[in-house]
C-alpha cells in the first residue's frame, strides 16, 4: 500500500496518509477541516525490510571451509618436453 502526501489549501498543513490504491483520496484537512490536494511525491525509494532478502538470508556462512586455491605452474614446468628422435 502506498503512502500519499497531502497539503491543505487553507492552512498549508502537509501530512501523509497510508492508503490502499483503491481508496478515495482524503478530502479534508485533519487540522482545520479545509480542502486538501494530493501532492506528487518526490520520494520514490523502495525499501525491503524483514527476512527473506539476500542480505539477511543468503549471505555466505563464514564458518565454512575456505575454497582450495588452484595455482598454475610456471611456463618452464608446463612446456611440452619432446625427445628428439632424429639423432
Amino acid at each position: 500500500m502506498p503512502t500519499y502526501e497531502y497539503e491543505c489549501t487553507s492552512c498549508g498543513h502537509t501530512f501523509e496518509k497510508f492508503q490502499k490504491i483503491s481508496e478515495k483520496p482524503v478530502q479534508t484537512c485533519p487540522k482545520c477541516k479545509g480542502k486538501v490536494k494530493r501532492l506528487i511525491s518526490g520520494s520514490s525509494s523502495f525499501i525491503l525490510k524483514g527476512s527473506g532478502w539476500y542480505a539477511t538470508d543468503y549471505v555466505k556462512n563464514n564458518n565454512s571451509q575456505p575454497a582450495e586455491h588452484h595455482t598454475t605452474k610456471p611456463a618452464s614446468q608446463t612446456a611440452d618436453k619432446t625427445t628428439d628422435t632424429s639423432k
